[in-house]
């Protein structure tokens, strides 16, 4: 199997976390009202409908320009592109690689929603305590799953000096 064929098997991930991400959303947006909220397990865990037009935690989600909405979709156009080349390009272990791919799915799940609604709809909230989490999603699950991975892989496996490997052959 060729190096790209090998790293486009991780994009079945991504293409899950899409699916699964919007699948959750459409369920919320057609079931419940924005502002609908339901306890799930006493004081802790809450289903909620919300729409975040920012970016995450809320930050510039009282912003009503158009002009972020049009940074927004083009900054996460341009993160896609970037992972896409690291996906395809970077010498790294399977889980970067799959760490990669749940970024690039979480990022695309949200600028779908980003594109179609012009902002971004939310429906797990966490107490902690008197803190409540931001509301969040499948999109933002991959993208905290993905970036543990990465941080794992870095952690924990072994990496060569580049200088020190053996050469490889074309």
């Amino acid at each position: 199997m060729s190096l790209l064929a090998s790293r486009l098997r991780y994009l079945w991930i991504t293409l899950a976390v899409v699916v699964l991400d919007r699948a959750t959303k459409a369920w919320f947006e057609s079931q419940t009202p924005v502002g609908w909220r339901h306890e799930l397990i006493s004081n802790f865990v809450y289903l909620v409908h919300s729409r975040n037009p920012g970016i995450a935690f809320g930050v510039l989600s009282d912003s009503a320009s158009v002009w972020t909405r049009i940074v927004l979709i083009g900054g996460s156009v341009a993160v896609i592109a970037v992972l896409a080349w690291l996906l395809v390009s970077l010498r790294s272990g399977s889980l970067t690689l799959a760490g990669i791919a749940f970024l690039l799915g979480g990022a695309a799940g949200n600028l779908t929603d980003r594109i179609a609604h012009g902002a971004v709809t939310d429906f797990f909230e966490v107490l902690l305590g008197s803190y409540a989490w931001p509301a969040f999603n499948v999109a933002d699950s991959a993208i905290t799953i993905g970036a543990i991975l990465i941080i794992l892989d870095l952690i924990f496996s072994p990496h060569t000096d580049p200088a020190r490997a053996p050469r490889q052959e074309h």
